[in-house]
């Protein structure tokens, strides 16, 4: 048997390692390849392994950083709030070329970023450009011809609230919805897929197919961006899904059957992932389906752990990690809420929705169905993504260019009302400057992003690119958290984020190897935690914090908790110092609550020292007085994928 194992090992290409070959007969060992002997087999297999510590890798070496969820002038509300900048424009802009954005202004990157996908809003994709272009089936329309005239005569802004309110009071002319089975919708399909096809470039930038299905029925969010492992070729033999019936469903289970359909129709490959259960109002990480009263069961658990493998946990519209009343322990929970109503304020947050909304207790809420059904519906890694309705992936603090391109730099920006409803207004200063996706993938293609977003290799982070890594074991040793290589053990002792611990061994815990390297000009870390979430005895779904690596010599206090930091800030100059925190952490942490028989996950949390907020940029360069209210700095963070612990059955 060992023999086998050996010799698959060969056949996988894993070189370079030392085994203990059992010892042969003399004559060696027959078999009807022949007979191998001691002195071959120690040629076949060297002691050591290849001088260059490089040679032989088979694991991802560098984190991958982009956007998953951008929209352009071809999605529906961007055009309407002012997007004149088309795919072609994103995707050059992120590739690090400066463009002019759409309220005129020069704009670019600090750095390229290394993937993007265009997420535009299936729902009449594509209409604004061919409004705004006088396409001649529109002008046909009395309505469409109005609203074009509008625009030239320089009433554009009434225009557009025209056109908004139309559609979403359902009042929009029939012969100006851009239906999938039309023309219109599959042209502005190719031409999404044709830019994306001249802009992808294998091992140095990717641009990744997708769009966005816009399941927003009654206000409530559960948005999901599909996203293509293939190129063109097979992303063009179909057109998006949308929610308009008949064509199209606002209902999850529906988007997850078409995503079945075009893998069995074309042989592609396809994920989703999920946004801003903080304005879903209970209705993302469900323990009963909406509309169905039905409790989730295995049918709905198997389907939606296929395709959701990641979700998005901070954005423009707020963080989604967790929140102050689901983690009254966690002192850094109350980060970027946005949490006064659903998308359009037109109902109000309940403190009983929360717990379905956040990704933490959407991970817990896992563990319980998991206990149920003997799946876990929500087993998702975590990423970052903007949700930028300008065609700019552009969230860096002292570079954000809004949530829209009504909301580009201005000195107005950051005391304007974003959204009014009955449960309360949004004003533009509450949008964050976040965030983007991080993938440890082998190489820069299609094919190795996709491949580590289904394994779920990946993190989120609020801007910055910070280096994040996170393994989990049972054999980890401090002396595994003092090289230069921490991902040497890692993978060869552990799995990475995203992965599964099996049952531990008698008398072991899980161990944890964390390594952060501080975004190379950005701001130095203050700490790396880990936070655990089980299922206790009863059945009773539980959290903790645990500080794990950090900067300075600080020590906890007797209740357990880590002394801040420290603050440079400088508000009035809008600037900070690097004269506290460090620029890396590393360790090995061992759980020390662990209990074999408790389903658990583990995810770690990365925060820098406190840097200014975009609104404090803003009022320095326009020289504006903020409100009290507003805040003016934050501790930018990243959040890995989880790794879960089962039991053994």
């Amino acid at each position: 048997m060992a023999h086998r194992t050996i010799l698959k090992l060969a056949l996988l290409g894993v070189t370079g390692l030392s085994f203990a070959v059992p010892a042969l007969a003399a004559d060696g060992t027959a078999t009807d390849v022949g007979t191998l002997t001691k002195d071959a087999a120690d040629k076949l297999y060297p002691a050591k392994r290849p001088y260059s510590p490089y040679a032989n890798r088979s694991f991802p070496s560098r984190p991958f950083f982009g956007d998953t969820h951008l929209h352009t002038s071809f999605s529906f509300d961007a055009g309407a709030f002012g997007a004149r900048l088309g795919p072609s424009e994103a995707y050059r802009f992120a590739r690090g070329e400066q463009v002019t954005a759409s309220s005129g202004q020069p704009a670019k990157l600090s750095r390229p970023l290394d993937f993007l996908v265009v997420a535009d809003h299936s729902d009449n994709l594509g209409f604004f450009p061919d409004l705004l272009a006088g396409k001649a089936s529109i002008l046909a329309d009395p309505t469409g011809r109005k609203w074009h005239d509008m625009i030239l005569d320089g009433r554009g802004a009434d225009a557009a609230i025209e056109i908004i309110i139309a559609f979403s009071q359902g009042t929009f002319p029939k012969a100006l919805v851009y239906r999938p089975d039309g023309s219109p919708f599959r042209s502005a399909w190719q031409e999404i897929v044709k830019a994306a096809e001249q802009a992808n470039d294998p091992g140095r930038f990717t641009a990744l197919i997708g769009y966005e299905w816009t399941s927003n029925t009654a206000g409530n969010n559960l948005h999901r961006n599909v996203i293509f492992r293939d190129g063109g070729e097979k992303a063009s033999r179909i057109v998006p899904y949308t929610t308009m019936a008949p064509f199209g469903s606002d209902n999850p289970r529906d988007l997850w059957t078409w995503m079945a359909a075009y893998e069995e129709k074309t042989g592609g490959r396809l994920l989703a992932i999920a946004h801003n259960g903080n304005v879903s109002n209970g209705r993302m990480f469900p323990i009963v389906e909406p509309g169905t009263g039905r409790r989730i069961d295995r049918g709905y658990a198997e389907v939606r752990a296929k395709w959701e493998r990641l979700y998005e946990a901070t954005q423009i519209k707020g963080d989604g990690e967790t929140h102050p009343y689901l983690s009254p322990n966690d002192e850094f929970a109350n980060f970027e809420r946005w949490d006064k109503g659903n998308l359009d304020l037109t109902a109000p947050k309940t403190a009983d929705m929360l717990q379905y909304e956040y990704a933490r207790s959407g991970l817990k809420l896992g563990l319980k169905l998991e206990a149920e059904t003997g799946v876990n519906p929500y087993k998702f890694g975590l990423v970052g993504s903007t949700d930028s309705h300008t065609g700019l992936s552009a969230v860096e603090e002292d570079n954000y260019f809004g949530k829209t391109s009504a909301m580009e730099p201005s000195a107005e920006r950051s005391s304007r009302v974003f959204v009014k409803g009955a449960a309360g207004t949004i004003y533009e200063w509450e949008t964050s400057a976040s965030g983007y996706a991080a993938v440890w993938a082998t190489e820069n293609t299609r094919e190795a992003l996709f491949d580590a977003m289904e394994r779920r290799e990946t993190y989120a982070t609020t801007g910055p690119r910070m280096l994040v890594r996170f393994f989990g074991g049972y054999d980890f040793e401090p002396a595994d958290a003092r090289t230069r290589s921490p991902a040497l053990a890692g993978y060869s002792k552990g799995v990475p984020m995203g992965g599964d611990l099996g049952a531990a061994p008698p008398g072991k815990a899980p161990t944890f190897l964390v390594a952060a390297l501080k975004d190379p000009i950005g701001a130095n870390l203050d700490r790396y935690q880990i936070v655990k979430g089980w299922l206790d005895d009863r059945g009773e779904m539980q959290e903790k914090v645990y500080d794990v690596a950090w900067s300075g010599e600080r020590k906890p206090g007797g209740d357990g908790k880590l002394p801040p930091v420290g603050n440079t800030v400088d508000v009035a100059s809008a600037t900070w110092s690097n004269s506290i925190g460090s620029p890396e952490l590393i360790a090995v942490w061992k759980d020390p609550d662990f209990d074999p028989k408790q389903r658990a996950f583990y995810y770690g949390r990365v925060l820098e020292i406190p840097t200014p907020r975009w609104t404090t940029y803003d009022a320095k360069y326009y020289g504006v007085k903020l409100r009290p209210d507003v805040p003016t700095s934050l501790q930018e963070r990243a959040y890995t994928s989880p790794i879960w612990y089962s039991p053994a059955e």
